[in-house]
């Protein structure tokens, strides 16, 4: 994922709530905003964006952006993610949980009734992204 994503620092993030969805602003640029509240990691880069889930799969620590190393880690265990939520090393066993996101005009809608596990459901899992 694109280099620029480094240079943009953390924001945190308030969405609405309509039902189990939260709608966000479609991020003007690259960069990772978390809604602490809701405990969702959103990733905009490369004119792609992805809902997290910001515990990681082992044993649900928070996991953290790691500016120096361009990657997302596990709080507890060290496990290390890319900034898609793909799982590079560490003691958990699958990527980063993903919500199902789609985009409704200048928003992103988050369903948060649902996490994919890329283990479970792979399809569904490559299919939570949003092209920007």
């Amino acid at each position: 994922l694109s280099r620029e994503l480094l240079a943009q620092p953390i924001t945190t993030i308030t969405g609405t709530t309509s039902g189990q969805e939260r709608t966000y602003p479609v991020p003007a640029g690259d960069g990772i905003s978390i809604d602490r509240v809701e405990q969702v990691i959103l990733v905009r880069s490369q004119n792609r964006a992805f809902a997290f889930n910001l515990s990681c799969p082992h044993q649900n620590a928070a996991v953290r952006w790691v500016e120096n190393d361009h990657r997302f880690q596990c709080t507890k265990h060290d496990s290390k993610y890319q900034p898609d939520g793909v799982y590079t090393s560490g003691r958990a066993t699958r990527n980063m949980d993903r919500f199902p996101i789609r985009r409704d005009g200048a928003s992103l809608v988050v369903n948060l009734d649902r996490l994919i596990q890329s283990d479970v459901d792979a399809a569904g899992w490559a299919a939570a992204v949003v092209a920007l």
